[in-house]
């Protein structure tokens, strides 16, 4: 398989240019390739280009672009992960994971039981991680649209604004007996909204606010899941039934 670099900014057929230092570097001494090696670029915008490098050195890495292919790999319905913040890395293998099974936004929220606790510059630095972590896992399952990665919100502040969020909108819970494959199936493209909490659930106010917002409360089966499964069970459910497995 031709690597894969998250190029940003415009591509064009014939153009060249220098790759931004992530890509040089994992082209240069991750993937340890060199001039003449080909190559696809992605910027997140939709279709892939194939390209050639023409020069790889310590302080710069350039590539000529050749061709573009319009292939898509998105799911067909766009699926909103709100997760609750999680702690230590369980919130990177869950942006990573969610990417991978076709997420096309995430959204951080800080519940009310929420382990991790950021202040503003350090929620800013985390999304910012977690946005190179989206580019990456882009680059390595094949997709070209880049997920959005949405800054943390406090979870009263963004269900306010969730009762205008159109689409299906289902909130994970344990002890709710609906289940999940009881739904019907939403039209095609309809946009849908998981809500998931944090380790320890979300509080009955923060439940209340969600299903005045339009969030259905569903079971996904006998089993009390981990936050960091939740969501990718959840993702892997909807494409099972509705979408592209």
């Amino acid at each position: 398989m031709t690597p894969r670099l998250f190029c940003a900014g415009d591509l064009a057929v014939g153009a060249t240019l220098t790759l931004p230092e992530s890509a040089a570097h994992h082209a240069r001494d991750v993937l340890r390739l060199g001039a003449d090696a080909e190559v696809t670029l992605l910027n997140g915008l939709g279709g892939e280009y194939r390209a050639r490098l023409l020069l790889v050195t310590r302080k710069e890495v350039r590539a000529k672009v050749l061709a573009c292919h319009q292939r898509e790999s998105e799911a067909p319905h766009a699926v909103t992960v709100a997760q609750s913040l999680a702690a230590g890395d369980k919130m990177d293998w869950i942006v990573e994971k969610s990417v991978e099974l076709g997420a096309a936004a995430i959204v951080p929220l800080a519940a009310a039981r929420s382990v991790l606790r950021l202040s503003a510059e350090r929620a800013t630095r985390r999304v910012d991680h977690w946005r190179a972590i989206a580019r990456s896992a882009c680059e390595q399952c094949g997709r070209n649209r880049l997920p959005q990665i949405e800054p943390v919100a406090p979870i009263d502040h963004w269900l306010a604004a969730a009762r205008e969020r159109p689409g299906l909108k289902l909130m994970l819970s344990p002890v709710h007996p609906a289940r999940f494959s009881a739904l019907p199936a939403p039209a095609p493209g309809t946009p849908v909204t998981l809500l998931i909490g944090p380790e320890a659930g979300l509080t009955d106010a923060e439940e209340a606010l969600a299903v005045a917002a339009g969030f259905v409360p569903i079971l996904l089966g006998p089993r009390v899941m981990r936050t960091e499964t939740a969501a990718l069970a959840a993702l892997a459910a909807i494409h099972a039934r509705w979408g592209d497995f």
